[in-house]
């Protein structure tokens, strides 16, 4: 399944302690079609509380079922590899449980795999569906919390005690994954220690310690052996403090601290301030991470937490697993190297942590810093800088001298026209750093953006708007919209296709468009298509 309105066709592999949650979830959203388990009695119990739903013991019946459009993996981590990698060579979508493989070599071969032949990869990293992990990265990423300083998180609880991972691969894959996202970088070195209780050669209890290049520091402490269930994350910014506790009622989970620390006389002081909890809608994380990858197949966008996201959770847990057996800090180098699936100009300068689409071209002496993503089939054209921490969509076009700096986003099929700008901060001075005052940029699918257009930052630019070259844009545009001046006004309205329809600003009129026949509706100032 390709794309559509139909609901994707989905089978359960693995229906024990957490596959039994996917199944229920999958049924209530209408898209369970089969559930997949070596033991017959609990297919049985399953087809018989899901009725339509197939029992099937054999892996490789799903593989073969052309009325299976995607499969979620819930079976111990040593089998997702080679799971994962049949079923996206036999044409399915795939939505794994954490970890994606023991291996970050291996979940680089299975990223790259994915995006060679088209198909989603989602791995099961669930904290990023939870209400207050979506609100905690706005507010991040807005400003409000300052520089980041510390993060720590303890993940703690009596049980389930396991015998085929520690607790290092257990519990700590969320808090990695979480942690990394916010920080928007990869760490630079890791030492972890752990404590063997049952087993001597499997530990119960892991603290690990993150250093990241830009002085963020951070600790996880994972156990299953603690007297009482603990789940909270605490960040320290330059303005703020916030803590995520998902212990406490809902209304309470999301916290942030106004504190401040004031010198006086060489000495700081600290003025505490009331905690002001953040609201946040009641939902269940899971059923939001299962819709998310239903929409994922419908559309074909790339997931939240794709192969590459969890390729780098597994470049830190292998380091954390090596410095436990170690007893020292262990360096990381950068992501380990993917499958060359584009090209790069001998000009072109790529830094660590970069990932990069099947059949892009990064053409002459353009440079990609850090913790870039670029999608499927992208043309970044010569002398272009791109970086650090953006991500760019599939399909995009990036003309010769344009800088994409920190807070700039392109969604799919962008076009960057000839020395365009973008700005991320509304006051600077070369006297003065606010880099914490950066103000987000999102380019929404299809947009036009013409040579030397100025975008400045803290704006969003519609699904297939058009800016004029030299337009210099100051506020949010409109869907198709197609605006021109300095500061640019709207004076039309532009089709997908990218031609101008003969419709006035505002009313309730129709047009087609020219070159692709798509028809057209403008609803007082929004424009729809209708077919």
């Amino acid at each position: 399944m390709k794309s559509g309105n139909a609901i994707p066709s989905v089978a359960v592999v693995g229906t024990g302690y957490w596959g039994k949650n996917l199944v229920r979830n999958f049924a209530a959203l209408g898209s369970l079609k089969a559930v997949c388990d070596n033991n017959i009695d609990t297919l049985k119990q399953f087809t018989e509380n899901y009725p339509g739903t197939i029992g099937v013991q054999n892996f490789s019946e799903l593989l073969n079922n052309p009325k299976i459009d995607a499969l979620v993996i819930a079976t111990p981590a040593e089998t997702h590899f080679e799971m994962v990698k049949d079923a996206i060579l036999a044409g399915k979508d795939v939505f794994v449980e954490k970890p994606l493989s023991l291996s970050e070599q291996e979940g680089a071969e299975l990223s790259a795999l994915a995006y060679k032949t088209g198909q989603i990869l989602m791995v099961g990293h669930l904290l990023w569906y939870h209400p207050a992990i979506k609100e905690l990265k706005r507010v991040i990423d807005s400003g409000q919390l300052g520089q980041l300083q510390y993060i720590y998180s303890n993940r703690l609880n009596l049980g389930k005690l396991r015998r085929e991972e520690n607790v290092l691969w257990s519990f700590a894959p969320h808090d990695i994954s979480v942690i990394i996202g916010l920080a928007n970088e990869m760490p630079d070195s890791v030492i972890t220690k752990g404590g063997n209780y049952l087993h001597r050669h499997i530990a119960d209890t892991t603290v690990t310690q993150l250093g990241f290049p830009s002085g963020i520091n951070a600790h996880i402490f994972v156990s299953w052996l603690h007297p009482f269930k603990e789940q909270k994350l605490v960040i320290v910014g330059s303005k703020q403090m916030a803590v995520f506790d998902d212990t406490v009622p809902w209304q309470e989970k999301l916290c942030l601290f106004p504190h401040s620390i004031e010198w006086s006389e060489n000495i700081p002081v600290a003025n505490k301030a009331e905690g002001i909890f953040i609201p946040l809608k009641e939902e269940e994380p899971l059923k939001t991470e299962c819709e998310h990858f239903l929409e994922a197949i419908k559309t074909r966008r790339q997931p939240l937490t794709n192969g590459d996201e969890g390729t780098r959770v597994l470049a830190v847990l292998n380091a954390c697993q090596t410095s436990m057996q170690q007893g020292k800090q262990v360096s990381i180098g950068g992501e380990t190297d993917q499958p060359k699936t584009y090209f790069a100009h001998e000009t072109a300068v790529i830094d660590n942590n970069v990932i990069i689409g099947s059949e892009c071209k990064i053409w002459h002496f353009s440079h990609l810093l850090s913790d870039v993503k670029i999608g499927k089939q992208c043309s970044i054209g010569q002398n272009v800088t791109i970086g650090p921490n953006v991500q760019i969509g599939d399909n995009c076009k990036v003309q010769n001298n344009v800088s994409i700096y920190k807070g700039v986003t392109l969604e799919d099929d962008v076009f960057c026209g000839p020395s365009m700008v973008f700005t991320n901060v509304v006051n600077p001075r070369a006297h003065i750093s606010r880099k914490d005052q950066f103000m987000p940029t999102l380019v929404k699918q299809g947009c036009t953006i013409g040579a030397n257009a100025t975008i400045v930052c803290g704006v969003t630019l519609g699904r297939y708007s058009f800016i004029g070259a030299g337009s210099v844009i100051t506020k949010d545009v409109p869907d198709h919209a197609l605006m021109v001046g300095n500061p640019a006004r709207q004076t039309g309205w532009m089709s997908s296709y990218g031609e101008r329809l003969d419709l006035p600003l505002s009313g309730n009129k129709k047009a087609v468009c020219p070159g692709s026949g798509e028809k057209y509706q403008l609803k007082k100032q929004r424009l729809v298509i209708i077919g």
